[in-house]
């Protein structure tokens, strides 16, 4: 079997970032689909998202995104990484990391800033609806936020594709 793009990136020495990860042609529709990968720890050298933190950011992440007055009509995908590492998010279109920098910075700030009950998150929406922690994926958030976004341009944390 031909070997996937995303394990050809060298792990050992991927931070904290926006990548495009790849972009290619959906075949069922013909159209061009960006899929960029959300590292919000260094893998294999900090520890992983726990799955109560990372299943927040899934649903209030997917809930934002779906929810963008600009950006809703071309989100295809938010989810995790099976690593915990960080998520996925394929949109519709050829886009740059550059270009997707400030919807996935609003994205963060709406998981910092979020209060109330986590949407999806009940019985008869969530198969595990009791796994959710809002103040670890607000602590993640602000981290990716301040730490690894605020200067994404300057200190080579955008595009590897």
């Amino acid at each position: 079997m031909d070997k996937i793009a995303s394990f050809t990136v060298d792990h050992l020495s991927l931070m904290p970032g926006v990548y495009v990860s790849r972009v290619d042609i959906d075949p069922a529709s013909g159209t061009t689909v960006t899929t960029f990968d959300l590292r919000l720890t260094a893998p294999n050298r900090e520890p992983v998202m726990n799955t109560a933190e990372c299943h927040t950011i899934e649903h209030l992440g997917a809930t934002f995104l779906r929810n963008h007055p600009k950006w809703a009509p071309r989100v295809v995908y938010f989810g995790p990484m099976g690593c915990r590492t960080g998520f996925y998010l394929v949109v519709f279109g050829q886009v740059s990391s550059q270009e997707i920098l400030p919807l996935v910075r609003e994205l963060f700030a709406f998981v910092r800033d979020f209060s109330g009950e986590i949407p999806g998150a009940r019985p008869e929406e969530c198969g595990n609806y009791l796994d959710q922690n809002l103040s670890m994926a607000q602590w993640l958030a602000t981290r990716y936020l301040e730490r690894d976004l605020a200067h994404a341009e300057e200190n080579g944390r955008l595009s590897y594709s």
